[in-house]
């Protein structure tokens, strides 16, 4: 039987090629936005991680994602932070999100920035000389080929790269608070203080007192290790649904090549089902045969999926090594297994269409 369904696939190769592909396809598709979403996740947590600081103190109802909740807080809580005990620094900044391109944008001072260690170590250039300076990181002038004093475009305005420094300080262009908050109407406000203890055993008496001052009960105040635990796709909304769209896309995409594929062999292998079945083949022979086709091309699919995925994710990353773009065997596993359960969903009513099949009818089909 093996020989046989080998022989098959053999010998109508267009048609295998294609259904292979739609499968290939299919794995591409999961895999890259997994790869995509989860190593933005992953890159924010990263990037949050090396600004330095001990605690947060965000908006009420703020978004764990970083710069999607606006700069709703009046600058003038700072002043307030820093007369908590055990506070070092209380460290304002502005974030906003851009969708062309797709990037976090700081909004930062930079004296009071370097309160939170490490801090900015100039690769070259400096800090900012004007209001339409910006400081970036190693990965963005890498990849854009920028040095300091070239012109860059943010936001529909020109800044002068003033400073290039080292990737992994939170931000990736770093731009003068005033600017930025000017630049999104945001004036006097920001989106989040940055709070630096004497001790990070006293956290938690500063996070008490913080909550205790008139007027900030219901402002959120969170230990770093404790906000990066809320970045999971289950607190991010509209994460986990839109990778179960691209599944479901990518599921319908291989079912229905499959079925078409499959359909159409036994369409066209009509005689050869009657001559099995004449021969004493039983319905479920037929379904198995059908099935094992199904099952090869599926194996053959997700190879060539999988090849492909990892091909692109290097291409991606030594393009654009900003991106630090996730991999996981697991996710590799539920590819696999997604692409396999669709293409027998698909292949189900061709084969049990085959096994149905009146022998002699079958053998007079022209």
């Amino acid at each position: 039987m093996n020989k046989m369904v080998v022989a098959n696939l053999v010998h109508r190769p267009t048609r295998s090629f294609i259904a292979m592909s739609a499968i290939a396809l299919e794995v591409t598709m999961i895999l890259m936005v997994v790869a995509l979403f989860y190593g933005l996740l992953n890159g924010s947590k990263k990037s949050q991680l090396g600004v330095g600081a001990d605690l947060m103190v965000m908006p009420p109802g703020a978004s764990s994602i970083v710069g999607l909740s606006g700069a709703p807080i009046p600058i003038k809580v700072g002043d307030k932070l820093r007369q908590v005990p055990h506070v070092v620094a209380a460290v304002p900044a502005v974030w906003h999100f851009t969708s062309k391109p797709l990037e976090i944008i700081y909004g930062i001072d930079v004296a009071s920035y370097d309160m939170l260690p490490p801090k900015f170590r100039y690769l070259s250039g400096g800090p900012f000389k004007g209001p339409y300076d910006v400081i970036v990181d190693d990965y963005y002038a890498g990849m854009n080929h920028a040095k300091v004093g070239d012109k860059i475009e943010i936001s529909n305005h020109e800044f002068r790269i003033s400073g290039i420094v080292p990737h992994g300080k939170g931000c990736r262009k770093c731009l003068p608070i005033a600017t930025l908050q000017d630049l999104i109407s945001a004036q006097d406000h920001v989106s989040v203080f940055y709070i630096k203890v004497d001790d990070p055993a006293n956290d938690g008496e500063v996070e008490k007192a913080i909550a205790a001052i008139p007027g900030m009960e219901t402002y959120s105040v969170r230990s770093m290790p404790e906000y990066l635990s809320t970045m999971t796709p289950d607190n991010l909304p509209g994460f986990d649904l839109a990778i179960k769209v691209v599944i479901g896309v990518a599921v319908v995409v291989g079912f229905l090549v499959i079925f078409q594929s499959m359909y159409t062999a036994v369409m066209e292998r009509t005689r050869e089902i009657g001559i099995l079945k004449s021969l004493g083949a039983s319905k479920w022979y037929i379904v198995n045969v059908v099935l094992r086709e199904t099952v090869l091309l599926a194996i053959a699919g997700i190879v060539l999926g999988i090849i492909i995925s990892l091909v692109t994710r290097r291409v991606i990353m030594f393009e654009k090594p900003v991106l630090d773009l996730f991999w996981s065997n697991q996710w590799v596993l539920r590819a696999a297994l997604i692409a396999v359960v669709g293409a027998l969903a698909g292949a189900l009513y061709p084969a049990f269409k085959a096994a149905q099949r009146d022998p002699i009818d079958a053998l007079a089909y022209e």
